[in-house]
């Protein structure tokens, strides 16, 4: 956004850009930098076929958004002309969304917290050493917010904050539309594949009318 407008003869990018291009880094700033290198107690092994497939969607995925944003998409005042309540819309959705994934991101985190600290108590106890930083792997069911509906209410937190974003972006913001459905169509058989696991650790009577990822529907 900075050497991309001169190449286009663009003076000056609309503030929707820039609003746009922030909501993005703000995400991703919570998502690869906060929540994993601060927030999360422990993390699973992440096999590198799955870490070399995410860093190259990713690289994609930026690259087609930040292209459209720096010049090659909407690029005049013009062109946002009449879109401040779709904008003023679109935000709502992208902070509700926001606010919702970080929030059920952290009732998962909760889970481990909690078991860290039993097992901080326990080892105390028992004059344990060297077991700092170390949490078995605990797993529950979680009871607060969208989870008593659904299993993965942070995958669909994460859909309704992206739809937010391309709301901003209007109908011809095909990087955001096609973000957007690449996210649902990989992550919903993730859902499912999960949903299936959840019956098989804790039966089908703890999780309940619990759908996978959208309320009442998947």
């Amino acid at each position: 956004m900075f050497t991309i407008p001169a190449t286009q003869g663009i003076e000056k990018l609309p503030v929707a850009n820039w609003l746009m291009a922030a909501l993005f880094s703000i995400h991703y700033i919570y998502r690869a930098i906060i929540s994993p290198l601060f927030l999360n107690p422990s993390m699973s092994p992440i096999h590198p076929l799955i870490l070399i497939s995410a860093f190259s969607f990713q690289v994609i995925n930026g690259t087609c958004i930040g292209g459209y944003l720096a010049g090659y998409g909407a690029s005049t005042q013009e062109d946002w002309a009449g879109a401040t309540i779709r904008i003023q819309v679109g935000l709502l959705i992208f902070f509700a969304g926001f606010i919702g994934n970080m929030w059920h991101d952290d009732e998962l985190r909760e889970i481990r917290r909690v078991a860290a600290r039993k097992q901080k108590q326990k080892a105390k106890a028992q004059g344990e050493k060297g077991v700092e930083g170390k949490v078995d792997k605990v797993y529950e069911v979680p009871e607060n917010g969208l989870f008593r509906l659904i299993l993965y209410p942070h995958f669909f937190c994460e859909w309704v904050e992206w739809c937010g974003f391309w709301i901003i972006g209007g109908w011809g913001c095909v990087p955001a539309r096609t973000f957007v459905i690449n996210e649902m169509t990989t992550m919903i058989p993730r859902a499912l594949s999960g949903k299936r696991w959840y019956i098989q650790r804790f039966g089908k009577e703890k999780i309940g009318s619990r759908r996978a990822v959208i309320p009442g529907l998947i």
